[in-house]
């Protein structure tokens, strides 16, 4: 069966953020215990769902079960688990250390909930990149409203439902619609928006939440580079891009968006990259069931025009290239010589199309991916310990994997997000509860203090104890 995403109405959406507006100062004093419980709650509600988010996603674009687990469920329960561990640690009073000026006195760090936040979640991972970040701001003490993609019907209605079982709408609410519904949502003053998707739409995002000088996390793509040098495990790099780039067919923001290997192993590299696609997905992975489709005629169609423009300016296919319009299926397709302006040189990619490109000299790798965007992640393959310094010093991006693919997104303890073109803030763990939260400075004043003997008339004695104070305190 087909959903159809119905807008919601900007009278239920006021409606339901001024009852989290009335409600998120009584939330916020929840303490660990209760958020504790909030969150045990929201891992027994996925557990109990897993099987509905399956079929869900499946209708949606086809997505494998093994994926679901791997890259929908996985995550979440693991973001719950991980912030259950620390959340006591982290809602104490961090201690920072006073001035010797300000003697008598103490200073911490109070981290307070920034109130009712808002997540605009895409449709590539529809669950995990809506509930992660929905673990971090009720770890936070927050109300929440949540809108997911309308590109995936299914799973956002799953979603709705899943959410109404744990919660109060003036507490979580999930809001479906498409481009009317975000539009209103963004003319309300949130304390926080978290959004994840596309630099043009994050842009949009961002001039929207200027008007309420509101607190935002960008979490958005581009062209994310892999580098295989000389010294690389060839088979290895060859096998874990696979797995990175293929996924989901390709339709994640952390895949490899094009390669720049070393040309003495270009063609082993190649070789390997084939091998393992036929090891993954068979002869025709269109019929596979490990092997998903593109999520809509429209974003198949962009895909496509990405590979008949490459075509046209002089790429080759070396594998694949096979598409299948009824289905939305592209194959996984490796492109050589592609020539600088075509536009899956320029585009992010979100599809299952990989440029394959060689470099002589390192500094020409560097210099081709610092001639972009700053990307969100970065993969290095090699061996050699100066090649890896010379990556992580001479370039920039949100993150980087060493001989692996995206693995630094499961590991809660590190800090996930990009930087300018590729995004803005970090979410995960500590640092998801740190964005979703105001670090609020306090001072307290103990006991007499020699600063409160310095105030008008300023005397002579008075000029000299603020010279002493300058050059020793």
């Amino acid at each position: 069966m087909t959903l159809t995403t119905v807008e919601t109405p900007a009278a239920e959406l006021q409606r339901i953020f001024i009852a989290q507006q009335n409600n998120y100062l009584q939330v916020g004093k929840a303490g660990a215990k209760e958020r504790i419980a909030k969150l045990e709650a929201m891992h027994d509600m996925v557990m109990r769902f897993r099987p509905k988010m399956k079929e869900a996603m499946y209708a949606d674009f086809r997505k494998p079960s093994f994926e679901v687990d791997a890259v929908e469920v996985y995550p979440i329960t693991g973001a719950i688990k991980h912030a259950r561990r620390n959340l006591r640690r982290w809602m104490q009073p961090k201690k920072v250390p006073t001035p010797l000026a300000f003697f008598g006195s103490t200073s911490w760090i109070h981290y307070e909930p920034k109130g009712v936040c808002l997540i605009v979640s895409p449709w590539n991972f529809p669950f995990n990149l809506s509930f992660v970040p929905l673990v971090s701001a009720i770890a936070a003490g927050n109300c929440a409203v949540l809108k997911p993609s309308e590109m995936t019907p299914h799973s956002s209605a799953l979603m709705k439902e899943m959410v109404a079982t744990v919660f109060d709408e003036k507490e979580v609410a999930v809001v479906e619609g498409a481009v009317n519904t975000a539009q209103a949502l963004l003319e309300l003053p949130f304390n926080h928006i978290f959004f994840t998707g596309a630099p043009a739409i994050g842009k949009i995002v961002m001039k929207a939440a200027a008007e309420h000088l509101a607190s935002v996390t960008l979490e958005l793509g581009g062209k994310s580079p892999t580098v295989v040098d000389e010294t690389a495990d060839v088979k290895t790099a060859a096998q874990r891009t696979v797995r990175g780039k293929f996924a989901n067919c390709g339709q994640i923001c952390v895949a490899p968006d094009y390669v720049l290997v070393h040309e003495k192993v270009q063609e082993e590299f190649l070789h390997q990259l084939r091998a393992d696609i036929l090891a993954c997905y068979g002869d025709d992975p269109i019929n596979t069931d490990s092997y998903p489709c593109m999520v809509s005629e429209r974003h198949f169609h962009r895909v496509k025009g990405y590979l008949d423009d490459a075509v046209s300016k002089g790429a080759k296919i070396w594998m694949g290239g096979k598409v299948d319009v009824a289905a939305r299926h592209i194959a996984p397709t490796l492109l050589t010589h592609v020539p600088a302006d075509a536009a899956v040189m320029e585009e992010e990619i979100f599809g299952p199309l990989l440029p394959v490109a060689t470099y002589r000299d390192l500094q020409e790798a560097i210099d081709f991916i610092n001639a972009g965007e700053r990307p969100l992640t970065m993969s290095i393959f090699s061996r050699n310990r100066n090649n890896m310094e010379r990556l992580m010093q001479l370039t920039r991006a949100g993150g980087t994997c060493i001989n692996h693919s995206q693995l630094h997104f499961f590991n809660h303890d590190l800090p996930f997000g990009g930087i300018n073109n590729s995004g803005s803030g970090k979410s995960h763990g500590w640092f998801g509860f740190e964005t979703f939260s105001n670090a609020r400075a306090v001072y307290r004043q103990n006991f007499w203090t020699p600063v409160d003997l310095l105030k008008a008339p300023y005397t002579k004695w008075k000029e000299r104890a603020m010279e002493l104070t300058i050059k020793w305190l």
